[in-house]
């Protein structure tokens, strides 16, 4: 086994997000996200739940219509079918994801 650490290579990219796969294991999927501060905001809907973590930096999400801000260490539920959209994002936001599909 080896060991990896979620902040090595965690440069943003110049736009966007970066979506990193770390663990693929049956129905669940955990990835990183490197969000950049210039994003355009796209509403996700999503088959699978998801739980996600906001490592470092900061953000604000709409989700079911409701504006959610967070900061490092902030977590929240996403449940499957219910949209979200990242509005926006500091520059080297970090967030860790745990999708669980059906």
């Amino acid at each position: 086994m080896s060991t990896d650490n979620l902040f090595d290579q965690a440069t943003p990219p110049a736009t966007g997000e970066r979506f990193d796969e770390l663990l693929r294991h049956k129905n669940l999927v955990i990835e990183r996200i490197v969000s950049s501060s210039q994003i355009t905001p796209t509403a996700y809907v999503q088959p699978q739940d998801e739980w996600v973590v906001l490592m470092q930096g900061e953000a604000t999400l709409v989700v079911a219509g409701v504006r959610q801000v967070l900061k490092a260490g902030d977590h929240l539920f996403l449940p499957a079918g219910v949209s979200h959209t990242v509005e926006s994002a500091s520059h080297g936001a970090l967030w860790l994801a745990v999708h669980l599909h059906p």
